[in-house]
């Protein structure tokens, strides 16, 4: 069963948490409230919520202040509120680390929706910043936490240092021409030597590793006079 995405709710307007409980309990959140900075630093001492709306305007420390606590050690998106039409309320809000903004009085329905989109990218973000356990292309499946090459029985095939950093270049840059320099520099750092040709040995080795034997039909193509390309549709396993 997929969890629920919480929202913490911090405002000292009674009827506006009741109504954001409510609609946004009804539209499947999980949803905690706080009336003042305090009550919301006690909460997110025992729980982290996927979004907070924090309002500018509060008792003792105000939006701003706690916006720029809460940047301190946490990623967590913010939409702040604010009944201040006054466009410098958003400004310092964004600075602080705020995502996004909305002016008293809103629609329940396009705060939903900024929260909706808040979260999807909030969810890519994440994913970006996840190191994929598994790069999947072709037959092929490389283990990036034990530098290993599986094929489709899940059989492992040992890569050495250098046919792993190869692999991974490739991988981050599919259906991509790489010229040589690129090549050396990612992989052993520092240009290529007029004449050297250890580069060519390394893909033709990984080109072995891969049974990537077939000129006509090859994952990693020669391109005459630019450099090297990984022709393969790749994917993420996390």
């Amino acid at each position: 069963m997929t969890r629920k995405k919480q929202i913490l709710v911090v405002d000292d307007d009674q009827e506006i948490l009741n109504l954001l409980e409510q609609y946004l309990s009804k539209s499947g959140f999980v949803v905690i409230t706080a009336a003042e900075g305090e009550q919301m630093l006690k909460l997110l001492a025992g729980q982290e919520p996927d979004l907070i709306i924090l309002d500018i305007m509060l008792p003792g420390d105000d939006g701003f202040t706690l916006c720029r606590k809460i940047r301190q050690d946490s990623t967590v998106p913010i939409i702040m509120l604010t009944a201040n039409s006054d466009e410098m309320d958003k400004v310092v809000g964004l600075e602080l680390g705020a995502d996004d903004y909305i002016a008293k009085p809103f629609s329940p329905r396009e705060l939903l929706a900024r929260i909706k989109a808040l979260l999807r990218r909030s969810e890519v973000t994440h994913q970006a910043q996840q190191p994929a356990r598994f790069i999947r292309f072709n037959q092929w499946r490389l283990d990036t936490q034990t530098q290993s090459l599986l094929d489709n029985n899940g059989k492992p095939l040992e890569l050495s240092g250098g046919d792993y950093r190869l692999l991974q270049l490739f991988l981050q840059h599919p259906n991509e021409i790489l010229n040589r320099d690129m090549i050396s520099d990612a992989t052993r750092g520092r240009e290529i030597l007029p004449l050297e040709r250890g580069i060519d040995v390394q893909i033709s080795r990984l080109r072995q590793r891969l049974g990537d034997n077939s000129k006509s039909k090859r994952i990693i193509k020669t391109i005459r006079g630019s450099g090297y390309t990984l022709v393969a549709q790749v994917s993420y396993e996390y």
